[in-house]
C-alpha cells in the first residue's frame, strides 16, 4: 500500500523537552567510540569554548528517532515499519548541542516519493531549546520496501 502523500508538508506538534545530561553524552560517545575530551570531560570542553560537555555531532539521533514515532505510528500515514530500512541521515547545526540543554523537537515531512517499487519517507526534525533558540535540523529518510 503506498503511503498517503497528503502527509507531505504536515508537521506534529512539539515533543516534551528532552533534558541532555552528561552521561548520556559520555555513553553516547563511548558507544560511537568517540574519545575526544570534550565529549567527556567538562573542563576539557569549557577549555574549547563549550558551556559544558559537547555531544558528538551525531546525538540528536538518540532525540530524534524517538520523535518520529510521532510521524511512523501515524496509522493514516500506511507505513508497515516491518519493512522499512533506514535510507539516509543528515544534519544542518546551528549550535552544538551540549549538556544542560532541554530540546524539543517538530516533525514535518518534507517528500513522499515511490520508485521501482518502493516508498521513501524524508522528515525533517527541527530540534530547538525550549525558548525557541534553533539548535540543528536533522533529515531522515526512511524506505519502505515493496511487497514483491
Amino acid at each position: 500500500m503506498p503511503l498517503d502523500q497528503s502527509f507531505v508538508g504536515r508537521s506534529w506538534p512539539a515533543t516534551e523537552p528532552y533534558q541532555v545530561g552528561r552521561e548520556k553524552i559520555r555513553e553516547f560517545a563511548t558507544a560511537i567510540g568517540a574519545t575526544d575530551a570534550e565529549y567527556h570531560d567538562p573542563e576539557a570542553a569549557r577549555a574549547a569554548g563549550y558551556p559544558d560537555i559537547v555531544a558528538p555531532p551525531t546525538f540528536p539521533v538518540v532525540i530524534t528517532m524517538a520523535a518520529n514515532r510521532q510521524v511512523v505510528a501515524d496509522p493514516d500515514l500506511g507505513i508497515d515499519y516491518s519493512r522499512v530500512v533506514h535510507g539516509d541521515q543528515r544534519f544542518a547545526y546551528t549550535r552544538p548541542v551540549v549538556a544542560g540543554d532541554a530540546l524539543v523537537c517538530v516533525n514535518t515531512v518534507e517528500e513522499i516519493i515511490s520508485r521501482g517499487g518502493h516508498e521513501f519517507l524524508t522528515t525533517r526534525t527541527d530540534v530547538t531549546t525550549e525558548a525557541g533558540e534553533a539548535v540543528v535540523s536533522v533529515w531522515s529518510k526512511l524506505v519502505q520496501r515493496g511487497e514483491g
